[in-house]
């Protein structure tokens, strides 16, 4: 048996921020080959970020397929006199584990790896995909793991990312889906001047002001069963003027949008437009861009598999998890587009926090809840 508890505080004693390993990968490679699972370290590169490593493993070749996902990097810890002790070295006190990547997410790899050690070899295929590039770009990462293993063959039926979904105690809450992330720039252009002499200059702020207003005044929806209602946040607005006296060229405003399922990051980007030519452009020129990679949004369906996870969490726990959509963006988003996906892990209020922590009761438990769902859902195609 593989005790998660060990397991975890020598992942934490790896100060694996993103994109450095520092030994995570190659701990948890050694560990799942000591299991029985064949694994393979691959790293991908380019599209304009940096080198990241990433690990899949497999063991089982017939029945039904589940795979696990996570990531083994963490933000940087910050300023090392706001925690108790070194966040890379990992605390036992009073019942909780100290140490950055505890709560997001390295308990979650941990208790999987743990609960595969009490699943028979041959009880169906289980897969894993881990990465190094969550917490950053996340562009080398997840999105090309699964793609490998879509090319490669690696199908699966149902998948279970580790982040930190319970919102107070365990198992309160799962993710069945996460909302899209939509970030975007306006910049409007006019002619610089003299305030004195407005005549002569075309001022692009009244433009700006009134595509913020356009943008903000109005909700983009009221929400669907399982998803909020939309938001869009302006979240800058600069025209780079430090004079009293001076009519400013140019201007910008930044904003991001987190939205449900009734949209896509196309028909965001078609609604801006809408909203940006009813603007009356008083001789400037407006430029729209779209900023980074936006972020799907997803939904799984509420299948067999979810309720079983779902009756697995009662019997721990004494009470079924909410369904729960909320938060920003995850690694999910890429699994989903290959298969049904939800997010099971521990209470996540220390996460990205000073003295980040886990009960380490949670850890236990969240260890059983995995072993006990997978027995049933390798069972159930028996």
């Amino acid at each position: 048996m593989t005790d998660p508890l060990d397991l975890l505080s020598r992942l934490v004693a790896c100060p694996s921020i993103t994109p450095e390993e520092a030994g995570a990968l190659d701990l948890l490679e050694a560990e799942l080959q000591a299991l029985g699972f064949s694994t393979t370290l691959l790293k991908f590169e380019g599209d304009g970020s940096y080198p990241v490593g990433n690990l899949f493993a497999t063991r089982g070749t017939g029945g039904r397929r589940l795979l696990f996902a996570g990531h083994t990097d963490v933000v940087p810890p910050g300023d090392r006199a706001h925690w108790t002790s070194d966040p890379f070295v990992p605390r036992l006190a009073d019942g909780k584990l100290y140490g950055r990547g505890t709560a997001d997410m390295k308990s979650g790899i941990a208790a999987f790896v743990a609960a595969c050690a009490a699943i028979p070899a041959d009880a169906g295929t289980i897969q894993l995909a881990i990465t190094n590039d969550e917490e950053a770009d996340a562009i080398n990462g997840t999105e090309k793991l699964v793609r490998w293993m879509k090319e490669n063959g690696q199908d699966f039926d149902f998948a279970i990312v580790g982040e930190p979904s319970s919102a107070e105690t365990l198992g309160d809450s799962i993710k069945i889906g996460r909302r899209g992330s939509f970030s975007g720039q306006v910049s409007v252009t006019g002619t610089q001047g003299h305030v004195a002499y407005p005549h002569k200059a075309n001022n692009p702020l009244p433009v700006l002001a009134a595509i913020a207003t356009a943008l903000s005044s109005e909700p983009l929806d009221t929400g669907t069963e399982h998803f909020p209602a939309s938001i869009l946040e302006l979240t800058t607005i600069d025209v780079g003027n430090p004079t009293g006296n001076v009519i400013p060229m140019s201007g910008t405003l930044r904003f991001n949008i987190r939205y449900n399922d009734l949209w896509t990051s196309d028909t965001l980007a078609d609604w801006i437009r809408i909203q940006i030519d009813a603007i009356d452009h008083n001789g400037t020129t407006i430029v729209f861009d779209i900023l980074g990679t936006p972020s799907r949004s997803f939904l799984s369906p509420l299948s067999d598999d979810v309720e079983t996870l779902s009756s697995v969490i009662a019997e721990q726990t004494g009470k079924r998890p909410d369904y729960s959509t909320a938060g920003g963006t995850s690694d999910a988003r890429f699994i989903a587009q290959y298969g049904p996906v939800v997010e099971c892990g521990l209470v996540g209020s220390s996460m990205h926090k000073a003295d980040e922590h886990i009960a380490v009761a949670d850890l236990h438990g969240l260890t059983a809840i995995y072993a006990s769902f997978m027995r049933r859902f390798f069972g159930a195609a028996t």
